[in-house]
């Protein structure tokens, strides 16, 4: 997209802007520090090129509690192996629980099966310090691990502030998963204790969780005690327990237990988050509390620009580190907003209605399901009073410039619209919201403050206006301080440093305009090249998108010898409607209108479903591996995925491809 081709689509009014935690940051930068800033930009600048004074600042501006004096802010610049804030202490929770003495409610929680609650701040810090004793009581100390097999439910949170008010370190993982994926997970950190429930509801169905249970129960040596949760069945005293576990009643019943606070190193582990296991064992990425803490007071407070007493909703699972960003809402004095279920039953309003019951003022999502309400030709404006709401978020994949029309006709006229991206490696985002400056069609507002990112070309230059490679320059305290059980950190080198070293690559295709804004344009790795002329996959779904009748896609490019390619779009089809040759004309007139002549795709190939990841992204490179041959079972991890019966699909076509291009 050329500077002449940007469409301005929605500029932050003067009251946004003046009382906006962004503003006030640069108000007390200038009193205290005696430092001006023309513009954001301008701040950008410094806070980059000026890495230990941004990072100090911030621990002034948030009064950061510590329980001991650091004696520097960074080691150096190079990476990896910095360190940041050495010889302080403390502790990510505590930061949280400032907020405790607040009127408005900690937490708003509703499911399929569960009407709206409301949790307070008091409730929080009681049933917090309740359990924090009890996992003390049992044995649990600074530095074991506590994991998780539970939904997006108050008891998640809970379970979690307790785990690491006391120095332990949290994991977690959405019951959808399968109970495979969950082992490779947990067992690779080894955790003493486990917080489970009986089964949970999706899409209207119940499912059991019993049978899982116990696999995990048998394949995690480690454990000590089990914790059960009653969820999907209301029997709050007739759980049958084995030994060694307990019911969630009972290690919360302690009504008197004060909550205290374990002060630990600014790098010592807070949580551990996997990559999407599609191609391997995951990576268990693991963060700090120190550097979390500071990464999410600035993003949330300045880019987010999140309010004491504001409402914040992101939907998630835990499974996902949006669940880990919609909780560190918390340090802000916000009210969290908690979903657990489909966000399409029993029909696709529901999270708008969840928006109308809860008044909330910052909506999240997926790309995916702003698509999903956009083909739905649903109108959430008429239909649902969303007259607090003031932002909605989008993460996951990029939004296509239609998403960003659809918000601002449907949703709302003056909405800010913040789509972010950033992920597991950070639990923040690198590029995203500005309460300060205007929002372009189908661009990012701002690389965030603190964050070095630049596009490179494959030689490690700098682009403008060029798409390359995302990669960050400076390093950030919150990057990962380890994988788990990575000897030597040779998994860690290899993941982020071994294309541009000392350059944390992240894998993620993007242009960086002469405006500062960002476009993504996927998984540099699921890039289509056709004739030297790269595009991201994004690009092909944005135009695929106008296709009202096709419902979702999925798009590779196979590299042949001699040059040539073989590029195959699949189509689900919406229902009752078939892929004729009136509608692959339709298509490949929208693809070379949208994109280019020589990314019209070779072949329209028609599938029952695309195959996600259980976080929601499409598997591009493990079909595009499977279709050049790679044994499946080697590329891709089933128990990883939301609908695994969907790679049989490319399977079986593999040999079909074979005999075709041969």
């Amino acid at each position: 997209m050329n500077n002449e081709q940007a469409i301005t689509i929605w500029q932050p009014d003067k009251s946004l802007q003046q009382t906006s935690g962004l503003t006030k940051y640069m108000l007390w930068l200038a009193k205290e520090k005696k430092l001006q800033f023309e513009n954001y930009q301008a701040l950008w600048a410094w806070s980059v090129n000026h890495v230990g004074d941004f990072w100090e600042s911030l621990w002034e501006y948030f009064e950061i509690i510590s329980h001991q004096p650091y004696s520097q802010v960074l080691l150096s610049e190079e990476m990896p192996g910095t360190s940041w804030f050495e010889g302080a202490t403390l502790n990510y929770a505590e930061h949280i629980f400032r907020n405790a003495n607040t009127d408005h409610p900690a937490i708003i929680f509703s499911s399929e099966i569960h009407p709206l609650k409301e949790i307070s701040w008091k409730e929080l810090e009681t049933k917090t310090a309740a359990l924090a004793n009890y996992l003390k009581e049992i044995g649990v100390e600074k530095g074991d691990r506590v994991a998780a097999f539970i939904p997006n439910i108050p008891e998640a949170t809970i379970a979690f502030l307790a785990t690491i008010s006391i120095g332990a370190i949290w994991s977690s993982c959405s019951p959808d998963f399968g109970t495979g994926s969950v082992h490779d997970r947990f067992s690779q950190v080894e955790p003493k204790v486990l917080f489970t429930i009986d089964g949970y509801s999706y899409n209207g169905k119940p499912f059991d969780k019993s049978e899982a249970l116990s696999t995990l129960q048998k394949g995690l040596p480690t454990l000590k005690e089990t914790i059960i949760i009653p969820y999907l069945k209301d029997q709050s005293n007739n759980i049958q327990l084995k030994e060694n576990e307990t019911q969630w009643f009972d290690a919360i019943g302690d009504v008197n237990a004060k909550l205290q606070f374990e002060a630990v190193p600014f790098e010592h582990p807070i949580w551990v988050l996997y990559s999407s296991g599609t191609t391997g064992m995951p990576k268990a990425i693991t963060h700090s509390h120190g550097g979390v803490l500071l990464e999410h007071f600035k993003y949330l407070t300045f880019h987010n620009d999140c309010r004491k007493g504001e409402r914040f909703f992101w939907y998630s699972t835990t499974g996902w580190m949006m669940w880990n960003f919609v909780n560190a809402a918390l340090l802000t004095g916000a009210t969290i907003v908690l979903y657990d279920g489909s966000p399409a039953f029993p029909d696709i309003n529901r999270l708008w209605k969840l928006a109308e019951e809860c008044k909330i003022n910052h909506f999240g999502t997926s790309a995916g399901f702003i698509i999903a309400c956009m083909k739905a030709d649903i109108n959430p404006r008429k239909d649902f009073d969303l007259s607090v709401l003031r932002s909605i978020g989008s993460t996951g994949s990029p939004l296509p410039p239609e998403g960003f029309d659809w918000i601002y006709k449907y949703i709302k006229t003056d909405i800010w619209l913040m789509s972010m991206s950033g992920g597991t490696d950070v639990c923040s985002a690198f590029v995203g919201g500005n309460p300060l400056l205007p929002v372009y069609e189908g661009e990012l507002q701002c690389r965030a403050l603190g964050c070095a990112m630049q596009s490179l070309d494959e030689d490690g230059k700098p682009l403008l206006n060029e798409v390359g490679e995302m990669v960050i320059e400076k390093p950030m305290p919150s990057m990962p301080v380890f994988f788990w059980n990575d000897e030597g950190m040779k998994r860690y080198q290899s993941s982020y440093f071994e294309m541009f070293p000392g350059k944390w690559r992240h894998g993620d295709w993007i242009k960086i305009t002469d405006r500062n804004t960002v476009i993504i344009y996927g998984r540099s790795d699921a890039t289509l090249n056709r004739g030297g002329v790269r595009i991201g996959t994004s690009e092909i779904y944005r135009a695929v998108d106008k296709v009202s009748s096709v419902a979702d896609s999925l798009v590779t490019c196979i590299e042949l010898k001699g040059g040539e390619y073989y590029m195959p779009l699949f189509v689900k089809m919406k229902e009752g409607i078939k892929l004729d040759d009136q509608l692959v004309t339709e298509l490949k007139k929208t693809i070379r209108e949208t994109c280019s002549p020589r990314h019209v795709p070779d072949e329209f190939i028609v599938i029952d479903e695309v195959p996600y990841t259980i976080s929601g992204k499409k598997m591009e490179t493990p079909v595009k591996k499977i279709l050049m041959g790679a044994s499946p079972e080697k590329v891709l991890n089933k128990d990883s995925m939301k609908n695994p019966q969907a790679v049989q699909f490319f399977i079986s076509f593999t040999q079909k491809l074979k005999d075709k291009l041969n």
